[in-house]
Parts: C-alpha cells; structure tokens; sequence
C-alpha cells in the first residue's frame, strides 16, 4: 500500500514486503514461528463440519510453508439473536475434532456477536528458519504436483442451489475437511523448492502468484489436473461461484490458454478452492517418488500436473 510503512524487525524473515501463506518469525537459529489467521462464513449446512472444514483450512497455511501447527486460537461471529447457541457448540466441536487430529492445542480466542456466522482460527506453528518453503522459490525444470482435485467452488454452489448430488456432497465435504498433514509430511524428505495451498484464488491465481517475479515460467497439462465428479456438469449449468470471474478477470493476463482447452475446464482452473491441496515445486529427479509416497499415504489424487520452464518468463502456458 502506498505511503504505508509496516513495522518491520531483523528476525522477520517473511513479512508483508513479500506477502505469502503466512507470516515467518525467527526466535533462535533452530526455530521460527509461522502465524497465520482465516475465516469464514459457512459453506456446508452442517455445523460440525463447518467447524472441521475452518479448522483445516486455517491449519494449511502452516503446513504450506513447511512448518508443523502447535497452538491455535479460535474467531467466531456469531448472530446469538437468531440462531440457537446449539449450533455453536456443534461449529466449536467440530474444530475441536480437527484440532485434535493435527495434534494443535487450542489455546484461547475472541467472539463477537454478529448479523453473519463466521468461524476460523489464528494457528502458530514452528519450523527451521532454514527449511522455510515459500511460493517464490520456483527452480526451472521443477515438476509441479497437486495433492486435492479442484472443483470445492463449483459444487459449492450447486449445494447452495439444492441441486448437488447426497454422493458428492459427501466427498467434498470430506475433501474439506482433509488436513493437509500427510503432504506436508511427506515433503520433508525431498528437494521441495516451493509450496503454496490452493484457496480464493484457484488453482491458476495462486500459480500465478509463484510466478511473479520469478523470472520463469509454468506449463501446466490441463489433462493432467484432478477434478471432483460432476464438476464439470455443474459448471455446464452456470453453478459457479463470483470468485470464478473475479479470479479470471484478475489473472488471465497471466495465463496463456490454448484453444484446446474446453472452456468449462477454464472454469475449473479459475474455480476458488476452499481447504484446498498443496501444490508443490519439488526437483524433476525426485518428482516421482514424491508422487509414490503421496499415494502411500492415502493422497489418492495426487499427480504432477505441468513444470517449471524458461520461457515464457512469469507466465502459465495451459495446453
């Protein structure tokens, strides 16, 4: 912003100047802290997995900057007027239930009364101050793997409509609500150069976030990309979110669409994710056995969906 100076410190190692998943402390020579926040209104009618969705959705920007969650603190808006205080109860376990899972401790929060339901936490996390992984560390001939199928926005939105299927519904709210622990994990023991999760932007805006300023760029198959079932027929429908075209219209100067590429799978590319996947930049040697240990873990749609090139510098060639 403009004329805006941002409090800064020489232990700061990833800050506003150059804004990422969340922000990096250092404390000691072995030990940084990542602090991240996020939250939101609800995207699936039940409380409980609402709870289980935020809560994943929160911790991810930890796990997508190679670090391990410890503490976290919820946020909650809640219209107390309106609705009966059982549903928060349900939101607050459901988070519980996720926290737990990733093995954080919930150490405290803040709750207003609101017109709107919202639900999210503030996590700390730790990791090395030299193993930090950022979105802008890309290396040419890196092969780029996804962890989740994209499609959450659009089958959102046929939920919303009433028109989604009960066997989806289902799947994606168990995509949701997925944690990102196991990939994470599972990057640790390879040259993984950088890493950014999948949310608001969709899959085509936050590649074009690693590729600003980087000096290369990305060819991606869209082929090769996972979609959720019935994604593209609801998309065929019209049912996709305003954060579809918001997304396009902002990041298509970015993108260099072949005329192969059906125009409902563009949407899907510009699709907003909620708990997305992690989309990683790992070396083109060790590519394939990340993808072999992804798989082992129970990262069943994981694939290498394009890599790292020269030319054309900061921008996504889709084919």
């Amino acid at each position: 912003m403009c004329g805006i100076k941002f409090p800064n410190d020489e232990n700061l190692i990833v800050g506003l100047d150059h804004p990422d998943d969340a922000g990096v402390y250092k404390v000691t020579d072995d030990l940084a802290i990542i602090q991240t926040v996020d939250f939101f209104t609800p995207i699936v009618d039940d409380p409980y997995w609402f709870g289980q969705i935020a809560a994943a959705n929160a911790l991810s920007d930890i796990y997508a900057m190679g670090g391990v969650p410890k503490t976290a603190m919820n946020l909650v808006a809640f219209p107390l007027k309106d609705m009966d205080i059982s549903v928060l109860r349900q939101i607050i376990r459901g988070g519980l239930d996720k926290m737990n899972e990733a093995d954080v401790v919930l150490v405290g929060g803040h709750s207003v009364q609101d017109k709107e339901l919202k639900y999210g936490l503030s996590v700390t996390g730790f990791v090395h101050p030299d193993h930090i992984l950022t979105k802008k560390n890309l290396r040419v001939g890196d092969r780029l793997i996804l962890t989740k199928p994209l499609g959450t926005g659009i089958i959102n939105t046929a939920i919303k409509g009433g028109l989604a299927s009960p066997e989806i519904i289902d799947i994606v709210t168990q995509l949701m609500a997925s944690l990102n622990r196991e990939a994470a994990e599972a990057m640790k023991g390879y040259p993984v150069h950088a890493c950014t999760d999948i949310t608001g932007f969709g899959l085509l805006g936050h590649l074009a976030e690693m590729v600003q300023n980087s000096g290369f760029g990305v060819q991606i198959q869209a082929d090769n990309i996972p979609i959720l079932p019935e994604t593209l027929n609801y998309a065929a429908m019209g049912l996709m979110p305003a954060g579809t075209f918001k997304n396009r219209d902002f990041y298509e100067c970015a993108v260099e669409m072949a005329p192969s590429v059906d125009r409902l799978m563009q949407d899907v590319l510009f699709d907003p994710q909620t708990s997305g996947g992690l989309l990683i930049s790992v070396g083109k040697d060790h590519a394939d056995g990340l993808l072999r240990e992804l798989i082992e873990r129970g990262i069943q749609e994981a694939t290498i969906l394009g890599e790292v090139v020269p030319e054309p510098k900061e921008k996504i060639s889709v084919r």
